[in-house]
């Protein structure tokens, strides 16, 4: 069964237009449009890991009970697929920025019960632990980095050294982490394009890979590949200021993305690692 067909009957609705959505490095996409009029954003790849779409969809739902910006409504996972509410994209309106840090900002103020969350989940095809930890060093270190640094090395793309730089960070995290904060509740892979503006202009997140974590990730990540602007981090500012150095933890937190970048697409990225490593450990 097609990815339309499987879509379509778990909607109880026959699919009457399916286009390809051009994008995207982990999964391919479909606008799909059903007999009964709705629009249908449908995610699927050739071999999906098992809970992958599951563990998409609650992660969504999640971030869409802070009431705090425009997550995608879901309409049905299953390991096969993910069909999630179209969302016609549109030029960013006025304020957009602002309302984005704001957003996020009340996103992360919702927190989480723990660092970590209720299930597992991913970031992209990559399994992430999400079993809580008491505090957020030991979280960082022990269900993020260490567990995606072991598969990249494991793929040859990490040397000894660079494992020996992970293992020395690793111990020094409780003193590297800043001040102790409640978990916020984080988007967890926010990068330019897991943001999107709807046909009204205002923000919109995508794509999460969601736990209870520091709220600092998310701004570090935003910051590794650019897409954001200013107006977004003032507006985050003011609406919840960050504690004393986190300038200085900046490069601390995309090492876990810059590790997640090894272990999905090459060697390319190790020089990132490497600088990191070479500042903290």
């Amino acid at each position: 069964m097609s990815p339309a067909d499987r879509v379509a009957a778990a909607l109880g609705s026959a699919p009457v237009l399916v286009r390809p959505v051009p994008g995207g490095d982990i999964n391919r996409a479909l606008h799909l449009t059903l007999a009964d009029g709705r629009e249908v954003f449908v995610k699927h790849r050739d071999d999906p890991p098992p809970g992958m779409y599951p563990a998409e969809a609650a992660g969504l739902a999640w971030l869409a009970g802070a009431g705090a910006i425009r997550v995608p409504g879901v309409l049905h996972a299953d390991d096969a697929v993910l069909a999630l509410e179209w969302i016609t994209p549109g030029r960013p309106g006025p304020g957009h920025d602002e309302r984005l840090g704001l957003g996020l900002a009340a996103l992360h103020r919702a927190g989480a019960p723990s660092f970590g969350l209720g299930a597992d989940g991913f970031i992209g095809t990559i399994p992430q632990s999400n079993a809580p930890l008491p505090d957020w060093p030991a979280f960082y270190g022990e269900r993020r980095i260490a567990p995606v640094a072991r598969r990249a090395h494991a793929r040859g793309l990490l040397d000894a050294a660079a494992m020996a730089g992970v293992e020395r960070l690793i111990a020094r995290l409780p003193d590297l982490c800043g001040p102790p904060e409640p978990p916020a509740r984080l988007h967890g892979d926010l990068w330019g394009g897991n943001a999107m503006a709807d046909e009204a202009g205002a923000p919109v997140l995508v794509d999460p890979a969601a736990y209870g974590g520091h709220r600092e990730v998310d701004l570090a990540m935003m910051r590794l590949f650019g897409g954001f602007s200013a107006a977004v981090f003032a507006a985050y500012a003011e609406a919840h200021p960050l504690a004393p150095g986190h300038e200085e933890r900046v490069d601390l937190y995309q090492l876990y993305p810059l590790l997640v970048h090894v272990a999905l697409f090459g060697a390319g990225y190790v020089p990132g690692v490497e600088r990191v490593l070479g500042r903290y450990a």
